[in-house]
């Protein structure tokens, strides 16, 4: 059983039932189990694979599948990263912007209440979903911003950190020394640098925490420090309640990475979570965002960027689809319940061109 989504078979099956509803088509086996056995709570999470999944959803599950906060469970869980010098996309040692400076973003929703709290550009601050946290409870607020989300967090007795580690300095140098050959930024002498062997990509990674706790209540947290090289204050989709992440404790809960500018104008977490609502499986409301971002996009020929949605329902079952894959390397999320840690390989509509490898 084909466990992606060929761009042909996608569109063969897209175009039969119209723009306004998504493809059905072969599944990951995972998700026919999902759909055809009992639904699991509690559940926790993430958008990454194995690896990273249990690191990150291994804190969490220990709170839920005991007496702990719900809302403890996916901070803990995201604080893992934060705090990870080896993600360079997320927290501490996140790439920078263009002048060298890392600047975080993070959002935190809680479905009992409806309530949310917000931090975008935020600097010197490893958690930024900590800081989110307590803007949502302690704050009337929704958004704290820049040097007044910094203020907020030494405030409540955050301790201040430089963030740029070395290794994220020297691709940041590596970036910039090779960004014009007109500028007065020289390579080294000899043209050789430490990470010349490794993809240096335009990083634009981020993490989404998702779960359910017995009670069927719902929570989520994103958390990034955003595009690799930004322009200052540029902020992604992450921090914004609706586009990187949306809860409905009624329905369940969805989050992005990838693109973020594409996931704020089509408000794409809360369109999964109104699709869900409408009865569409988590599945089938990621597959319908993305086939959305790329039809106002002008079709597949014209989209040379990627997005990732993750889902959870309230019952416990989950979804995961991408823009961009390729097969027997398609992007990857994974959940944890009381029968251990499961990977999701995304359905995905476009093949990723062999240059892109």
């Amino acid at each position: 059983m084909s466990k992606s989504l060929s761009r042909r078979s996608f569109l063969k099956k897209a175009a039969g039932v119209g723009a306004a509803f998504p493809f059905v088509e072969r599944f990951p086996e995972v998700f026919i189990r999902k759909r055809t056995s009992v639904s699991s709570i509690p559940i926790i999470l993430c958008s990454r694979g194995e690896e990273w999944g249990k690191k990150v959803m291994t804190p969490g599950w220990d709170l839920l599948s005991g007496t702990g906060d719900l809302l403890d469970a996916v901070e803990k869980s995201a604080n893992v990263v934060e705090l990870d010098p080896e993600d360079m996309s997320v927290g501490y040692g996140g790439r920078p912007n263009e002048e060298g400076v890392v600047q975080l973003d993070a959002c935190v929703m809680y479905g009992p209440t409806h309530n949310c709290g917000s931090v975008m550009a935020l600097e010197n601050i490893k958690t930024p979903c900590s800081v989110a946290r307590l803007v949502m409870e302690r704050t009337d607020h929704i958004q704290l911003v820049g040097e007044g989300a910094l203020r907020f967090a030494r405030a409540h007795g955050f301790t201040e950190a430089n963030l740029l580690t070395e290794e994220a300095r020297l691709r940041w140098l590596k970036w910039k020394e090779n960004l014009s050959d007109k500028d007065d930024w020289f390579p080294p002498a000899d043209g050789k640098y430490e990470h010349e062997e490794e993809d240096e990509e335009r990083t634009n990674g981020t993490i989404n925490v998702l779960a359910v706790d017995k009670n069927g209540d719902v929570a989520g947290i994103t958390t990034t420090s955003g595009l690799a090289w930004k322009i200052p204050g540029r902020v992604g989709d992450s921090p914004i309640i609706g586009a990187g992440l949306y809860v409905d404790n009624e329905v369940g809960a969805a989050g992005a990475t990838g693109r973020g500018e594409e996931v704020i104008r089509t408000c794409g977490s809360f369109y999964v979570v109104e699709r869900m609502r409408g009865g569409m499986s988590p599945q089938e409301a990621c597959e319908s965002i993305c086939k959305r971002i790329v039809d106002i996009n002008g079709g597949p020929v014209k989209v040379k960027f990627t997005d990732k949605f993750v889902a959870v329902n309230k019952n416990g079952e989950v979804g995961c689809a991408a823009i961009m894959g390729k097969k027997g390397k398609e992007p990857k999320a994974s959940f944890m319940t009381e029968d251990g840690i499961k990977v999701i390989k995304a359905t995905y509509l476009i093949e990723k061109p062999e240059e892109d490898d």
